[in-house]
Formats: C-alpha cells, sequence, structure tokens
C-alpha cells in the first residue's frame, strides 16, 4: 500500500513513530495493512539497528502480515510477527533456563491431556485423594476434576489473584497439576505466558536486552488481551519503555469466556498516557452489511464506506432442514449466476457459513455433504485424524519431541494394546517405541516405527516427508476406504509441515514443529470449498457471502446468555462480528422450529438480532438507503 492510497488517519497511525499509542479501529477498516505498513517504514525509514515486535491474536493474521512483508528480503527477518504465546514461546527457548525451561517447552493444548495430569497428580497427593474419595460418584468426581482444571486456568489467567491465593485445597491442586507437567517435561497454553513474566519480572538484565532489542511493539485486536497478557506486555516494557501501538475494537470483543476484556485497552491508554487515533472508515463491507452492523450497535459510526449496496436477506424455514436446504439452494444459484454486487464469478471459496455454535451447523453440514457442495470446518491446533495410524504417528512424534513424556507414550501402548518399555537410564524415545511396535505385532506399529527411523535418518536437515510416505507405503496396502483416510489425513499433516516451513524456523526440529502445531502456526487460514465456521472462528476472515444460521432466540444469542448483561453484551458483539465477515452479501435464516439434541421438537422465536435489523426505528436519517431485507418463506 502506497502513502497516496492511506486515508489521513491510517497516515498518522503508519508515520507514528516515538511513543504510546492506542488506535480504535473497526471492522473493515484496513487495520491489518496499517499495522503491516507501519512495521515496514519502521524497518525501511527509521535509523538503527534493531527489530519490530508485532504481535497478533491469531495465526491468520501472523501469517498475511509475514507475506505482505516478504519484498522486504532479509530486512523483513528484523521484525517478530506471530501470537503472544509463539513469542514467549521462543523467548523461553532461548532465555527460559533461570525458570526451569530447559529446553523447547513442548505444549500439551488438549483438554484430555492435562485432565490426565491432574488425575495422575491427585493420586499422588493423599489430601487431594481424600477430598476426590469423598464425591458421591463418578459423575461428581468428573465433575470436581473439571471444575479444578477451570479454577487453575482462571488463575494462571489473573496473575493478581494467584499471588494472594491462599485456599489450601486449590493451592495444593495447582502444585500438584504444575509438578506433573513438569515430570513430563511439559507446559500448558497459561505457563508460556506466565513464565514469560515470572523471568522478565525477576531477571531484569533479560527484559532490559529484550527491550534494547525490539525498539517497537505492536499489538493487534488489543480488545481480546486478557491479564496474563498485559502483564507481559507490562512486564516487557517495565517503566521506561514507551514505544508500544495498540490497535483493537471493542465492539469486536467476544473471548469474554477465555477471560479477554476490552478494559486493557483503556488501562494502556490511561497508564502509558497514548495518543489515540480512531479508524472510521470501512473498506469491506457493502453499504446493506454495514447498516445492518449499525442496526446492531447504535454507536458504530461509519465515515468512509465503499459504494457498493449489495443486500441482507432473511431466510426462515419451517425446520433446520428446510433451513438448510435453503442456503444450499442460495449457494447454488449463486455459483451459477453470480450477483451484480459481487465482482466476478462467486466460488465456493467466496461464501461461508457461521453458526454461534457447531450446534448450529449441522443440519446445513448435512445438506452440503448431501449435495455434493465442498466445505470445510475450520481445523483446531488439536483436530483429530481420520485415520488410525496417523493419530498413532502423532502421538510417536510428541514422544520423539520429548523423551520425558510418559503420557502420550503411554496412550500410545494402549492404542497398541501393548506395556511401556522398561526404563534403563536416559529414555530413547525411538528404541523405545520400536520395542513396544515388536511386542504389539502390527503392521501399522511398525510402520509408525519405521516412519520415526526415516525421520531421524535425516540428520543433515529434518524432513518430516520422509516419514509420512512411510506411512502411505503402509497405506498402499490396505482396502481402499481405510488408504483414502490415511492419505486424507497425511496431505494435512502435509500441509502443516509445508506451512512450518514457510513461517521460516532457524533450526527445524521435531519438538519446534509439534510446539508450533500445538499453537496453531502451522493451520492453514482457508481451504477449498464453502467455510463452515463458528462464530469465534471466524474471527479476522471475510468473505464475499455470508450466511448466518440458526438465528433463532436461544441459539442467538445462546440461550446460556439469556437474562444476564454482561454475558448477553458480549451475545451482541457475536452478532456483530458475524455481520461484518461479509463484504457483499449477508444472509441470515432461522428455522421456525428445531429438533432437540434430546430429541423434543421446540417452537423457534426469530432471534432478537433480525428484530433489531428489520425495525425501522434503528435506523438513523444518515443511512443512504433503507436495509435491503426480504422474507422468505
Amino acid at each position: 500500500m502506497s502513502s497516496a492510497r492511506l486515508s489521513p488517519a491510517q497516515t498518522r497511525v503508519v508515520t507514528h513513530v516515538e511513543g504510546a499509542l492506542l488506535v480504535v479501529a473497526g471492522p473493515g477498516t484496513g487495520k491489518t495493512r496499517v499495522l503491516t505498513e507501519r512495521i515496514r517504514r519502521l524497518l525501511t525509514e527509521v535509523p538503527g539497528h534493531f527489530r519490530v515486535l508485532a504481535l497478533t491474536f491469531t495465526n491468520k493474521a501472523a501469517n498475511e502480515m509475514r507475506e505482505r512483508l516478504t519484498d522486504l528480503g532479509n530486512e523483513s527477518q528484523r521484525a517478530f510477527v506471530g501470537t503472544m504465546h509463539s513469542f514467549c514461546l521462543e523467548l523461553l527457548s532461548e532465555r527460559g533456563k533461570p525458570v526451569g525451561v530447559e529446553a523447547l517447552p513442548q505444549v500439551f493444548e488438549q483438554y484430555q491431556d492435562r485432565k490426565e495430569i491432574l488425575i495422575e497428580a491427585v493420586k499422588q497427593d493423599p489430601l487431594l485423594a481424600d477430598a476426590l474419595a469423598s464425591e458421591p460418584n463418578s459423575k461428581a468426581v468428573a465433575r470436581k476434576l473439571d471444575q479444578w482444571l477451570a479454577s487453575i486456568s482462571w488463575l494462571k489467567a489473573h496473575p493478581s489473584a494467584l499471588e494472594g491465593f491462599d485456599d489450601e485445597i486449590g493451592r495444593r491442586v495447582l502444585e500438584a497439576y504444575d509438578a506433573g507437567l513438569r515430570a513430563s517435561g511439559a507446559y500448558d497454553f497459561d505457563d508460556l505466558l506466565l513464565l514469560t513474566c515470572r523471568l522478565l519480572n525477576e531477571y531484569p538484565k533479560i527484559a532490559d536486552f529484550y527491550r534494547r532489542l525490539y525498539r517497537f511493539i505492536c499489538i493487534d485486536e488489543a480488545q481480546d488481551l486478557n491479564e496474563a497478557q498485559y502483564s507481559v506486555l507490562m512486564a516487557l516494557c517495565g517503566d521506561s519503555f514507551r514505544n508500544l501501538m495498540m490497535v483493537g475494537d471493542p465492539k469486536q470483543s467476544i473471548y469474554g469466556f477465555n477471560t479477554s476484556s476490552p478494559e486493557f485497552m483503556w488501562r494502556f491508554r490511561e497508564e502509558f498516557e497514548a495518543d489515540e487515533i480512531e479508524l472510521t472508515e470501512n473498506f469491506r463491507s457493502s453499504r446493506a452489511v454495514v447498516d445492518a452492523a449499525k442496526a446492531l450497535d447504535s454507536n458504530y459510526q461509519v465515515e468512509g464506506q465503499l459504494p457498493i449496496q449489495g443486500l441482507v436477506e432473511v431466510l426462515t424455514g419451517e425446520d433446520e432442514q428446510e433451513e438448510a436446504e435453503l442456503i444450499a439452494d442460495k449457494l447454488e444459484t449463486l455459483r451459477t449466476l453470480g450477483h451484480e454486487d459481487v465482482e466476478g464469478s462467486i466460488v465456493w471459496e467466496r461464501c461461508a457459513v457461521l453458526g454461534r455454535t457447531r450446534f448450529a451447523l449441522m443440519a446445513v453440514e448435512a445438506e452440503l455433504r448431501a449435495r455434493g457442495i465442498p466445505y470445510y470446518k475450520r481445523l483446531t491446533a488439536n483436530h483429530e485424524n481420520e485415520s488410525e495410524v496417523m493419530e498413532d504417528f502423532a502421538l510417536a512424534l510428541r514422544v520423539m519431541a520429548n523423551p520425558k513424556d510418559k503420557l502420550h507414550l503411554s496412550a500410545l501402548a494402549n492404542r497398541w494394546k501393548t506395556s511401556l518399555p522398561p526404563l534403563t537410564g536416559e529414555p530413547n524415545a525411538i528404541d523405545g517405541i520400536a520395542s513396544m511396535a515388536a511386542s504389539a505385532g502390527t503392521r501399522r506399529a511398525r510402520a509408525v516405527t519405521d516412519a520415526l527411523v526415516a525421520i531421524a535418518a535425516r540428520t543433515q536437515r529434518l524432513d518430516m516427508s520422509s516419514g509420512v510416505d512411510v506411512i502411505r507405503g503402509y497405506a498402499d496396502t490396505l482396502e481402499e476406504e481405510d488408504k483414502r483416510a490415511i492419505y486424507e489425513d497425511a496431505a494435512v499433516f502435509g500441509q502443516e509441515w509445508d506451512q512450518y516451513l514457510r513461517s521460516g524456523p532457524s533450526n527445524r526440529s521435531v519438538g519446534g514443529f509439534m510446539s508450533n502445531k500445538a499453537l496453531g502456526a502451522t493451520q492453514q487460514a482457508a481451504r477449498e470449498g464453502v467455510a463452515l465456521l463458528t462464530v469465534h472462528s471466524s474471527k479476522g476472515l471475510e468473505f464475499d457471502v455470508i450466511f448466518v444460521a440458526g438465528m433463532a432466540e436461544g441459539v442467538f444469542p445462546d440461550y446460556r446468555a439469556l437474562g444476564k448483561s454482561k454475558e448477553m453484551a458480549e451475545e451482541s458483539r457475536n452478532a456483530f462480528v458475524a455481520f461484518t465477515r461479509s463484504k457483499r452479501l449477508l444472509y441470515l435464516s432461522y428455522p421456525r422450529q428445531r429438533k432437540m439434541p434430546w430429541g423434543d421438537t421446540r417452537v423457534q422465536q426469530p432471534s432478537r438480532y433480525l428484530k433489531q435489523c428489520m425495525t425501522k426505528s434503528t435506523c438513523s436519517a444518515s443511512w443512504p438507503a433503507p436495509l435491503s431485507l426480504a422474507m422468505h418463506a
């Protein structure tokens, strides 16, 4: 983007150099481009030997920013662009010895893994074991474990509460859990933040090194910060560093369940006496979509927008099946005929169907599958493989990366119906897995071992594809259906490996790949077909055509939020985010009745957000045209 294409407000952000700056940027204001251009200008026009630290909330945004900076060549290496967790992972792997991190931290990202760690830890503590044994039945025990895990996550996300935490049982639970993780050479997501914060606060020389290294810090999606993340930033900045810029939009704060809050944007403004710039143009969405967003939030002001009308249309089905059929019909029509307000052909990849929860998308998914319309669901860091052998391979790679990882070694032994190898000296991952495979005596187990050996044989430069080739060779000996599942899993794995390589790691390692995988950094933002996403997983994405399914009371807004002011405010922001993912056309659908998961059929009332969009009283006189809404029964 040249400076000539920047608005006056955007130019002020890009040309800002010294001092704290808060940028309040609504949807479609081009904030990613502005962030990237500011980084470009700092690297190319500000003299000095320094680096820029740019922290994003999603890997998708980080990848997009890195790609836009590739034309800088070697200069782009002076910018660290990634999520806060990935930055903390790198910092701890390089400087973490004072806080007990001896090597690259291996992250246990899966809930069930962390629960298993807690279960084993509780068994080793008589007081905790007795507390668990006092529960009346197995369901109550499971509930108590879930409560303990939730408490651990909450405490780690609130360092101020952790400091003064004096509940004896709670403290022992936390200490036992952490000890269990460390015994397996592992950490959880929250540990990456807490240990980084502790390292920077307790070792001033290390903090000072990073302040000199990173002369400028840029934070994207600041409305999604939580206390632990804000504490990392404060520890990084110390008392004197002030070249911190935050970009965020309080109207898009939708991760309250994860303890995030826009309050940290405002704290930053006050504590750093930051300048403030507001970006109010919308360069993404059509007028109809902007109008719908305004109907949801009367405080949403847009001073400049696209001269494209677009449309917002409501689709009403008798039940969720007919709702799904209406969505599929509309998708097929748009693909065949296009639309005057959408430039060029409408292909599947330009369309997305969003739901407040996965439940709202089930009928749509079934209908798309029945019609042969290609679609994809957003993969998460801990997505499950469809084939047994690739799930085995993933477990084996975890152990290869971290030989102390008894949890996943035990899981592999259970899957192979064999026992753990005897412990003799320092554990050797491949030897131990090979011993288990020999005991199991199956071709599947041997294939996994051979894959590890193939990877380990590439001593000059790590290449995961050699191991995947072995797995594919095993697949070639199987029936067509089993073979296809393995090949599909292998293709996804290959994409993840390619993404890891593109991120430019200086030293490839199995541990580095698995840690990046755990952080979601190896996931591709888009794939082939219609995107089928929850609202939360759509954050940061945009499509020409958006369908929001299940727009009924109790579904969107979610029934758990009804009657709760804080939760309902977040539900409204969820709707705002969903609507503003659309660049041109927005379709809102709901069924008049829905079959509930337990079998009952329930009459549905249209969502209050539909009513807000259809009520002219929400429209201000400054709107260029009334909402383009049509009811289709």
